[in-house]
């Protein structure tokens, strides 16, 4: 089912989107500690790889292995759909990327990579697809003594909060019906046996609602985003009800 998954998310590739702009580039560069959005603290999270070896965990169609391979990784870009592979392959080309990136097709719950071979593990929005036992095994496996893996995941606490998403009729062209959100307590059981795990949220479910409405997510977005961070950080029990989480885990 993820292949098909996977195979629907490259069908809805726009390929003449392919190119990135130099902003878009810098932004995720060296991203302040303190930023508001979760994509740009994975990357903060992640520092200097320059040399180092990236396993991107779910690699789909090439836009964070572009990210990676400018920040000077050695990106093992790994993928369980040939279809996404393709648009990764014609993503790097068409932004003439020449770094150090080996793209696999593969499973993340078997990664065709040997053990202790890797520094960092790099997966966005990739665990709620799998089964999270056969991943931390993998991960573990795979990364060497003193690697992390960073992740960022969408994340549902509350009940009320599942019950309210459900109301919306929204749902992304290439997402099928199996997907599905984590928990706080998912993501501390998938921590155990790493030495070390860290965790912040981001996002409360108002932005959310802000994000599907397009005239009101040109307009609202980066306020919001603000405004999470201030709440959370003022109140961070609140952080039960934000839905996004990046989290760091050390091997």
């Amino acid at each position: 089912m993820e292949v098909e998954r996977s195979a629907a998310q490259a069908a809805h590739t726009n390929l003449d989107g392919l190119l990135v702009r130099e902003h878009q580039f810098q932004r995720y560069l060296q991203p302040p500690a303190d930023t508001c959005y979760p994509l740009e603290y994975a990357y903060h999270l992640l520092g200097d790889v320059r040399g180092k070896t990236v396993l991107e965990y779910g690699c789909g169609d090439g836009l964070d292995t572009l990210f990676l391979a400018r920040r000077g990784a050695r990106v093992k870009a790994l993928d369980i759909s040939p279809d996404l592979i393709d648009v990764a392959r014609r993503r790097l080309a068409a932004n003439r990327i020449a770094g150090d990136v080996e793209f696999i097709v593969g499973s993340a719950h078997d990664v065709p990579l040997p053990d202790d071979s890797v520094d960092v593990v790099f997966g966005m929005a990739i665990l709620h697809h799998l089964d999270l036992g056969l991943s931390a095994r993998e991960v573990r496996r795979v990364l060497r003594k003193g690697g992390r893996a960073i992740f960022r995941e969408p994340v549902r606490n509350s009940k009320l909060m599942k019950f309210l998403r459900g109301l919306i009729p929204y749902r992304a062209p290439h997402v099928s019906a199996f997907e599905r959100t984590l928990s706080d307590e998912e993501l501390a059981k998938y921590a155990e046996g790493f030495s070390s795990y860290r965790a912040r949220a981001f996002r409360l479910p108002t932005t959310n609602l802000v994000n599907v409405l397009p005239p009101l997510e040109r307009r609202l977005s980066r306020a919001c985003h603000k405004f999470d961070a201030a709440v959370l950080g003022t109140i961070p029990a609140l952080s039960r009800y934000a839905t996004v989480r990046v989290f760091e885990l050390t091997k």
